[in-house]
């Protein structure tokens, strides 16, 4: 019985260390994201704390930044909350693509994994399925994951620690990291089809239309986003397979 209990634990470990090398790039590309967000929440007005904890608890990128960028602006929660949802809705279909993969995995262990699913983790998870046909095929995708949001919430510590700091010109500076990570999740997907640019523009002047008619910054995202998302549903056909 000892010696199973040994190779299972050598066996868990092997996996782990598998999924680290898998991993590691994430935690390179989260760290300086996250710090350039810490600094950004901590000159909006935010402390420590609770930037640190909107990482622990929101981990996702484009929608903090866009969070920090509301709250800049006076944006109430509620428009908040709403604009965060819609930005983040496409993890659905990501969490229902990783659980159907993770079919040899219990469900109360994939439920915890589902939580720390994001565009990263779940593109490099999707390029190694096999591990999911391992019943001990949890702790690759858990080191994966957990390493991930390991470094996001330091890195956003990290950042709220300089954000104290260095100088108030070079931290405003830094805004530009806002359009920088939006631009980056849009050209992706014009790459592979241009008519995604006629639905940021529709989306873009949306926004523009209702800050003229006196709304709020905030609504004003919340309509265009989900309005300039409405447009593509007959431009974007599915894909002949």
């Amino acid at each position: 019985m000892q010696i199973s209990s040994t190779t299972k634990e050598e066996s868990s470990l092997t996996i782990m260390k598998r999924g680290f090398k898998a991993g590691f790039p994430i935690m390179l590309g989260y760290l300086p994201i996250a710090i350039t967000y810490g600094v950004l929440a901590n000159q909006i007005g935010l402390s420590l704390f609770e930037l640190t904890w909107m990482s622990a608890a929101v981990f996702a990128g484009a929608s903090q930044f866009m969070a920090v960028n509301m709250i800049a602006v006076g944006t109430g929660i509620i428009e908040i909350i709403i604009a965060t949802f819609v930005l983040n809705f496409r993890h659905f279909i990501m969490n229902l693509s990783m659980m159907n993969v993770l079919k040899a995995i219990p469900l109360h262990k994939k439920l915890p994994l589902s939580l720390g699913v994001t565009d990263e983790t779940f593109a490099v998870s999707s390029m190694y399925p096999e591990e999911g046909k391992k019943a001990q095929g949890i702790w690759f995708y858990g080191t994966i994951i957990g390493f991930a949001y390991i470094s996001w919430v330091i890195g956003s510590l990290f950042g709220g620690l300089l954000g104290e700091i260095i100088p108030p010109a070079l931290s405003q500076s830094m805004g530009i990291a806002l359009y920088a990570m939006f631009i980056g999740l849009l050209i992706p997907s014009v790459k592979k089809d241009f008519k995604v640019v006629y639905i940021a523009v529709v989306a873009m002047f949306i926004h523009w239309g209702c800050l003229q008619l006196g709304i709020s910054t905030g609504w004003a995202i919340v309509y265009g986003t989900i309005f300039g998302g409405m447009i593509g549903i007959p431009l974007l056909k599915e894909e002949d397979v």
